[in-house]
């Protein structure tokens, strides 16, 4: 993900607006794609290096379509950026035409749309790249949402995509039959907020949306991850295991994980 640091960036544009003109927030996309990727490249392939390899790593700036007609688009509601106070918000409100909410009592934040992926615009490179041997880096961040126009035109979105969900995307796409998701606990659990959470080994699609119909997995954390999960495999994937980023080699050989199957 990419959120903090496009809210970085965004609260840096602001600053210095007296100064220069403010980044729109799909080129921060496309920006925070760039210096991450960059930083993801180089240190794997530092890493390949050690291990005797020559592989190749690439990091490609990616765009993503969504769809106009998406109701999300007139729902903003994916927090980016500072917080600001009333008055600040108000005139950000008349000046720029921003959505601002309220969050959590600590101000007021600027809501865009997250509206659903439907085509990586940049998916044939990446998959000549994979093709030719080559570790790509893409999607950064979900990917840097646009519109194609009637005449063919790519343009920019304000807004953000869920990358969980763009990452079942390309893999189904590019004909995976298992996907890794990394997140900040351990597995999946049931019950997670309460006193005796319940970690879950192994479980299929059809028990995952069971427990999220009775809200098991909230929006802001493990929702993503178990949408993106069970779309996955419902588009023809075998097999997604969740997990944290220090266990992904344990992960990789089913040893740590939730794993999750078709069924």
């Amino acid at each position: 993900g990419n959120g903090p640091q496009v809210g970085f960036k965004q609260l840096r544009s602001h600053l210095a607006r007296a100064e220069v003109h403010e980044v729109p927030l799909d080129s921060l996309v496309a920006d925070t794609q760039g210096s991450i990727g960059y930083m993801i490249q180089r240190d794997l392939r530092e890493q390949l290096r050690l291990r005797g390899s020559a592989a190749e790593v690439a990091t490609i700036v990616t765009e993503v379509r969504v769809d106009p007609d998406d109701p999300e688009m007139n729902n903003p509601r994916k927090p980016v950026g500072k917080f600001y106070g009333a008055a600040e918000a108000a005139q950000m409100e008349a000046e720029r035409g921003w959505h601002m909410v309220e969050d959590a009592g600590r101000g007021f934040r600027r809501v865009v749309p997250s509206p659903y992926p439907q085509e990586i615009v940049q998916l044939a490179t990446i998959r000549k790249l994979v093709d030719g041997g080559v570790t790509v880096i893409c999607c950064g961040g979900g990917g840097i949402p646009v519109l194609r126009e009637a005449d063919g035109r790519i343009t920019g979105v304000e807004g953000v995509i869920d990358k969980d969900r763009t990452s079942a995307l390309l893999a189904n796409a590019l004909g995976c039959e298992r996907m890794l998701i990394t997140t900040g606990v351990e597995r999946i659990f049931r019950d997670f907020a309460s006193a005796t959470p319940q970690g879950i080994d192994a479980t299929t699609v059809r028990e995952l949306r069971q427990l999220a119909a009775e809200g098991q997995f909230p929006p802001g954390s493990m929702g993503p991850k178990v949408e993106a999960a069970c779309t996955f495999l419902e588009r023809g994937g075998l097999e997604v295991t969740i997990c944290r980023p220090e266990d992904l080699v344990a992960a990789y050989h089913r040893e740590a994980g939730t794993t999750i199957r078709r069924g």
